[in-house]
C-alpha cells in the first residue's frame, strides 16, 4: 500500500508540472496575442488620423477660393472628409474627429492669417507698436524684467 503511494508521487509531482506548464503557455499567448491586437489597433488608428489630416487640408484648400461664407465651407469640407473617410473603409469615425480635423486645416490654410507680427500705430509718440498673435509671444524671464528680446 505504501508503495503505490510512493509510486504515485512521481506521477502526481508530473501532473502539476505540465499542468502549470499549460497554464503558463496559456497566459503567455494570451499575453502575445492582447499586444498584437492592441499594436493593430493603435497603428490603425495613427493611419486613420493621418489620413483624416491629408483629406482635410486638401478639402479645405480646394474650397478657399469658393464663393460661401464660411460655416458653408466649413460643412463642405466636413462632408467631403466624412465621403472620402467612407469610401475607405474608414466608417465608425466620430464626427467631432472630422470637425477637429477640419478646423485645424482651416487654422493652417491661406483663409485664417497667419502672420508672426502686425505694425499698427501707437497711439502715442507716433511710433508704431509690433503686435505679436496669441501663442507667438516670447515668455518674459523674471531675471531680466521685460527687456529680454
Amino acid at each position: 500500500m505504501t508503495t503505490n503511494i510512493i509510486n504515485a508521487i512521481p506521477e502526481y509531482v508530473m501532473t502539476a508540472v505540465v499542468s502549470a506548464v499549460i497554464i503558463f503557455v496559456i497566459r503567455a499567448v494570451h499575453t502575445y496575442v492582447h499586444n498584437k491586437a492592441l499594436t493593430a489597433k493603435t497603428a490603425h488608428a495613427k493611419q486613420l488620423w493621418s489620413f483624416m489630416d491629408q483629406v482635410a487640408d486638401t478639402a479645405v484648400a480646394s474650397l478657399v477660393s469658393a464663393d460661401k461664407t464660411g460655416d458653408q465651407k466649413f460643412t463642405a469640407a466636413t462632408a467631403i472628409v466624412q465621403d472620402a473617410l467612407t469610401k475607405q473603409g474608414f466608417t465608425t469615425v466620430d464626427v467631432k474627429a472630422i470637425e477637429a480635423a477640419v478646423q485645424a486645416a482651416y487654422e493652417k490654410s491661406p483663409l485664417t492669417p497667419n502672420s508672426t507680427q502686425h505694425l499698427v500705430p501707437y497711439p502715442y509718440e507716433g511710433k508704431e507698436a509690433v503686435i505679436t498673435p496669441a501663442g507667438k509671444a516670447v515668455a518674459i524671464d523674471p531675471k531680466k524684467g521685460d527687456k529680454n528680446a
